[in-house]
């Protein structure tokens, strides 16, 4: 199947503008989700065989999933799952709709496997998504595939404001998901990575955390993970502070990382802002997740993601210390199914039951 895509399908897609071809495979996976026959055969050629990891109170089928970006209007849930991941994660949602920034907003780099991208957190708002999931989640569990819901501060709210937006989409789409996801590290919102400061991520926190005890006091139920995703281009001294923000207001994890800033070797002379994603991104997500991992002793879960593009690369992440593995960017390069070619490479591993 891989090499139908990168002779055929691929080929056809690079030649459209990228956002194009993204809505084009985001149509695609929508059509395929209402064909329940192909997605039950699906389901079964690409299963992942092997124990399942448990983190923060969730157990993953495998240990690769759908990183946030991709889906971000949670349109292909049932679809991207049938494709052999482990999770699926939606978003970025914001409690606003948003158009996002103006285009061209996202620039294929084929010779480098790379991607750059601005958009902006372009999505429907979390009311429109929320009404959309109470349909879509209760189809999706069918697969058993926990769903994570990644959210972010609207463009329109100041940074002041930040907890009540991120609180407002909390309580929206808490009921679907198995984990939130704080994102607090794109680079293509002004403002946003702030809230990484100590100016502003305790209170944050601690006023997520407040309404997701709440909420869980009233449904007699427990708290939903709340995960933290950091950007790649933090400071040692930075990334101290968030672990230690972390612990003291339970977070459940880390995701590492979001895009980066940088721009090594050939990116120097790309004069584009946005975030630059795949494999020139990998080095700094793996010195993050290595920092983590020893900052904490292997005690808080991470979730790595950046430049996985093949089962090696995957590896190198778990290896310095990542649980999961999210892939995006790779995707792109090297098809649909590297999610289930990564996952089953994994599957000989020591499993983490956290």
């Amino acid at each position: 199947m891989g090499a139908i895509y990168k002779k055929i399908i691929k080929p056809i897609l690079f030649n459209q503008d990228p956002e194009k071809a993204h809505d084009l495979a985001l149509f695609s996976l929508k059509l395929l989700g209402k064909c329940t026959p192909i997605i039950r055969l699906m389901e079964r050629y690409n299963r992942t065989d092997g124990r399942p990891i448990k983190l923060f109170g969730v157990t993953f089928p495998n240990r690769v999933g759908l990183a946030a970006g991709f889906d971000k209007n949670a349109e292909c849930i049932r679809a991207a799952a049938a494709l052999g991941f482990g999770h699926i994660e939606v978003g970025t949602i914001t409690y606003h709709r948003q158009p996002g920034n103006p285009k061209p907003r996202l620039f294929r780099f084929p010779e480098q496997g790379a991607i750059l991208n601005r958009l902006g957190f372009n999505n429907d708002g979390a009311e429109a998504i929320a009404n959309h999931l109470s349909n879509e989640i209760p189809k999706a569990h069918k697969s058993d595939i926990p769903i994570g819901i990644n959210i972010g501060k609207s463009k329109a709210t100041p940074v002041e404001e930040a907890a009540k937006d991120y609180i407002s989409s909390f309580n929206l789409l808490a009921d679907y998901a198995d984990y939130i996801t704080i994102n607090i590290s794109s680079p293509n919102t002004q403002g946003l990575r702030s809230l990484q400061s100590k100016q502003h991520l305790p209170e944050l926190l601690q006023a997520l955390q407040n309404e997701n005890e709440n909420r869980a006091k009233k449904m007699g139920s427990t708290k939903t993970p709340l995960i933290l995703k950091i950007a790649p281009d933090l400071s040692f001294r930075g990334i101290d502070f968030i672990l230690e923000s972390a612990t003291q207001y339970n977070i459940s994890g880390i995701i590492a990382t979001n895009t980066t800033l940088k721009r090594p070797g050939f990116f120097s002379k790309v004069d584009e802002p946005g975030g630059l994603s795949g494999p020139p991104l990998h080095p700094y997500s793996i010195k993050v997740i290595n920092y983590i991992s020893r900052a904490t002793e292997g005690k808080l879960p991470i979730i790595g993601s950046g430049g996985v593009m093949s089962p090696e690369s995957a590896g190198r992440m778990y290896d310095a210390g990542a649980s999961l593995i999210q892939i995006y960017t790779g995707l792109i390069y090297e098809g649909p199914f590297l999610g289930r070619t990564i996952a089953r490479s994994l599957a000989w591993t020591q499993n983490d039951w956290i």
